[in-house]
C-alpha cells in the first residue's frame, strides 16, 4: 500500500469532515467545563479533529446537530443493538416513569423475575442480579468468585475486554508473561498481583497459569471482540471449560458484546457451561442495564455463607442496580426486540455484510481478513485472521482505520469508532449493508487503485 497516497487521501477525508460539521465543531470548542471536552474521555477516540453531535437517533439512523443523517453500524458499541428507542421500550420507559413512576424507590418489581426466568432461558444460569453496566456486573461476579473459592486472583485473556474493571488490565507482554496494559490509568495496585493472564486459543499457557493454584475465576469472552472479533479455534472452550474444573477455577463468561452471536449469546449457540454470565449494554434497549447470573449450585453456596454480607456493605451491589425503570426496559427489549426471530434476521444480515467486505478484498487482493459473530462483522488488516488478542493489538493501522472511518462517515455511514465493527439491530435492512458495500468498495479503489 502506498503510504503517500494513504496520508494524502486521509487529510482530504479529515478537511471534509472539518467542513462538513461546523455546529459539531463548535460545540467542542465550546466544552472548557468538560475533562476532555466531552462527557466522557472516550468520546475523543474518533477520526477527524473531533466527535460528530448527536441530534436524534431512531432505529438504524443518527442524525447529528448538522442535519446529517448515518446509517448506524456502530448503535453504541453494543449498547443500542436493539436499534435507537425502540417503541416497545420507549413505552415501557414512559409508563414506568411518567405514569407508575418509582424508578428508584428501592422496591422490587415483578417484571425482574420475569426478566430472570427469560434470562435463565436463553443462558441456562439458574438465578440472576441486576447492575447498571456489564463492567460493575463483573466486579461482582469476580467478588462473588472470590468469596466462594477462597482464592485472589483472575485469570483473563490478554486484550480481552470487560470494561474498566482493573483485574482485566492485564496482557501477555513480550517475555510470555503477565504485564500491565499501556495506558491504565491509576491502577490500584501492580495487576500482577491481582490477576493472571493468557493468550486466546492457548490452552498450554491457560494451565500453566491455573497451575498455580491461586485463580477464582477465568473472566472471559467466548470470542474477544473489541480488539476486533477473534473466533475459538476447534476445541478450545471445551479446553477452557476442562481446565477450569481440573484446577477449581470457576469460569464467568462475558457475553456483552457476544450477545450479537444469538438470543443467548455463546454460551447457548455453541452449548457452554460456565458457573457465572455477567451481560449489559444491549439488553436494556439503551436503558443502563446489566446483569450476572450464577449456576443454581453456586448461588445457594453463597446464600448458606453467613460470614457473607450480601445484604448491606459486603460489597456487592448499588443503589440503583435492578432500579424499576432499568427492568422495565430489560423486560420490553427481551420480549418484544431482541427475540429469537430477530436474531435470525440480523444474523443474515451480517452474513451480507460479510459477504460484501470479502469481496471488496478480494477485488483488491489486500492481505486483510474479515470475522463474524452472528449480527456482528468485523474487518482487519492482517490474512489470516489474528488468533489471539496480542496478534490482533498488532494488526491495528491507526491511519488507514482513520482514513476508513472518515471515508465511510463523510458519505452517512458509521462504524465503531474503536475498530471496525459493524453491528446489525432489527431495522437494519439490506439496502442500508449494501450502501456499506459500496461506499467500501469506492474507498478501496482511491486507496489502492
Amino acid at each position: 500500500m502506498d503510504r503517500t497516497r494513504l496520508q494524502q487521501l486521509l487529510a482530504r477525508e479529515s478537511a471534509e469532515a472539518e467542513r462538513r460539521n461546523p455546529r459539531s465543531r463548535a460545540a467542542y470548542e465550546r466544552a472548557d467545563h468538560l475533562f476532555g471536552r466531552v462527557p466522557m474521555t472516550w468520546m475523543n477516540k474518533t477520526a477527524g479533529a473531533f466527535p460528530r453531535y448527536l441530534g436524534t437517533a431512531r432505529g438504524a439512523r443518527v442524525t447529528d446537530i448538522d442535519g446529517h443523517e448515518y446509517i448506524d453500524f456502530c448503535l453504541g458499541d453494543t449498547g443500542a443493538m436493539a436499534g435507537h428507542s425502540p417503541e416497545v421500550v420507549a413505552e415501557a420507559v414512559r409508563t414506568r416513569f411518567a405514569e407508575s413512576g418509582g424508578a428508584t424507590a428501592m422496591l422490587p418489581t415483578e417484571d425482574a423475575e420475569w426478566v430472570g426466568a427469560e434470562l435463565t432461558r436463553r443462558f441456562g444460569l439458574a438465578r440472576w442480579s441486576f447492575s447498571l453496566t456489564a463492567t460493575d456486573a463483573n466486579r461482582w461476579s469476580i467478588r462473588l468468585a472470590r468469596a466462594v473459592t477462597g482464592r485472589p486472583k483472575i485469570l483473563v485473556n490478554s486484550y480481552s475486554y470487560h470494561g474498566s474493571v482493573d483485574e482485566s488490565l492485564i496482557v501477555v507482554g513480550p517475555d510470555g508473561h503477565g504485564t500491565a496494559r499501556p495506558g491504565n490509568v491509576g491502577a490500584p495496585c501492580d495487576v500482577t498481583l491481582t490477576s493472571r493472564v493468557a493468550e486466546f486459543n492457548d490452552l498450554d499457557q491457560l494451565e500453566r497459569e491455573l497451575a498455580h493454584g491461586d485463580v477464582a475465576a477465568v473472566l472471559m469472552e467466548p470470542a474477544l471482540t473489541n480488539i476486533g472479533i477473534v473466533l475459538p479455534e476447534p476445541g478450545y472452550l471445551e479446553g477452557v471449560r476442562a481446565l477450569t474444573r481440573r484446577y477449581g477455577t470457576l469460569l464467568i463468561n462475558d457475553e456483552t458484546h457476544t450477545f450479537s452471536a444469538g438470543p443467548g449469546g455463546c454460551t447457548a449457540a455453541w452449548g457452554l457451561e460456565p458457573d457465572l454470565l455477567t451481560i449489559g449494554k444491549a439488553v436494556g434497549g439503551g436503558i443502563p442495564a446489566g446483569a450476572y447470573g450464577l449456576s443454581a449450585e453456586l448461588a445457594d453456596q453463597l446464600l448458606g455463607r453467613a460470614d457473607l454480607d450480601l445484604v448491606d456493605m459486603g460489597g456487592v451491589g448499588g443503589t440503583l442496580a435492578g432500579n424499576a425503570l432499568s427492568v422495565a426496559a430489560m423486560r420490553a427489549t427481551l420480549e418484544h426486540v431482541l427475540t429469537d426471530t430477530a436474531f435470525d434476521t440480523m444474523a443474515k444480515l451480517s452474513e451480507r455484510f460479510e459477504a460484501g467486505v470479502r469481496a471488496g478484498i478480494e477485488e483488491w487482493a489486500l492481505p486483510w481478513s474479515v470475522s463474524r459473530l452472528g449480527a456482528r462483522t468485523e474487518y482487519r488488516f492482517a490474512d489470516p485472521a489474528p488468533r489471539t488478542g496480542t496478534e490482533s493489538a498488532a494488526a491495528a493501522d491507526t491511519d488507514l482505520e482513520d482514513f476508513l472511518h472518515l471515508y465511510l462517515a463523510n458519505r452517512g455511514i458509521l462504524l465503531t469508532p474503536f475498530h471496525n465493527m459493524a453491528l446489525m439491530c432489527p431495522a437494519t435492512t439490506e439496502e442500508d449493508v449494501d450502501r456499506h458495500t459500496a461506499v467500501f468498495a469506492a474507498a478501496l479503489a482511491e486507496l489502492v487503485g
